[in-house]
């Protein structure tokens, strides 16, 4: 029983350029979705770069929470993709 179980693991996609164009949308898109969705920004540590007057309140934490959800995402889109043969 267990032999045949090892025979139902499919494989995942290996790294490439289209894998990973897919990731830096997945988490640009939740860089712009969180910027604007989260209510208490700029409680944290402060990015160390300059950014645009309209990214002001935009900090460390808001930085790992965005692109975390987005790596979430990501690895989603590229499982998906890649299991319908699109990637």
């Amino acid at each position: 029983m267990t032999s045949s179980l090892f025979f139902a693991v499919q494989t995942t996609s290996t790294w490439s350029v289209s894998a990973g164009l897919v990731m830096l949308l997945c988490n640009l898109f939740a860089i712009s979705i969180g910027r604007f969705a989260i209510q208490n920004s700029g409680v944290g540590p402060d990015l160390p770069i300059p950014k645009p007057a309209l990214w002001k309140n935009f900090g460390v934490p808001e930085l790992i929470a965005t692109t975390s959800l987005g790596h979430i995402l990501g690895a989603g889109m590229i499982l998906g993709l890649a299991n319908a043969g699109a990637l």
